[in-house]
């Protein structure tokens, strides 16, 4: 869906719920876009912070974000797909992009296969021991309780 199109849709309800910010709807919207392809239920806390200070203060002093972190978040590809016309790549990272589950993982363990997508930045975790670790634990089992965590401590930055 075209973002202006999102926007304009969104309209309606943030006239009716003027407290929250636009970035607190577009963390709702994550949010219920995981649960309702099957993942973990994320606690949602709305009412952030958000200005340019803050978000440099945030990424580059405090952020914080650990390995595991980092690799539980890239999990999130196992939904949706890249869109040549928005990032300059186009396909899905799973074979089946609508359902949130561990695949990421196994796909980008399993090697490179024919119609599946594999950015540098997903192959670039995999050299570092701790990173390699943590995929291969979320191949296991452990991928929802720790994409929950750290979807839930990136999004109250």
């Amino acid at each position: 869906m075209d973002f202006k199109i999102a926007v304009r849709l969104l309209e309606p309800i943030k006239e009716q719920v003027p407290i929250l910010s636009y970035a607190d709807f577009y963390q709702l919207a994550g949010v219920v876009a995981v649960e309702v392809t099957g993942g973990p239920e994320v606690p949602f806390h709305p009412g952030r912070e958000v200005s340019s200070d803050h978000l440099r203060d945030v990424f580059i002093k405090q952020m914080g974000l650990s390995d595991k972190d980092i690799v539980a978040l890239s999990g999130g590809h196992t939904l949706e797909r890249c869109r040549k016309e928005r990032s300059g790549f186009e396909g899905a990272w799973t074979t089946n992009p609508l359902v949130f589950d561990n695949s990421y993982f196994t796909e980008l363990l399993s090697g490179e296969k024919e119609g599946l997508l594999q950015l540098p930045s997903d192959k670039a975790t995999q050299p570092s021991a701790r990173m390699l670790r943590n995929m291969r634990l979320y191949v296991e089992d452990a991928f929802f309780a720790h994409y929950a965590e750290a979807h839930l401590k990136l999004s109250e930055l």
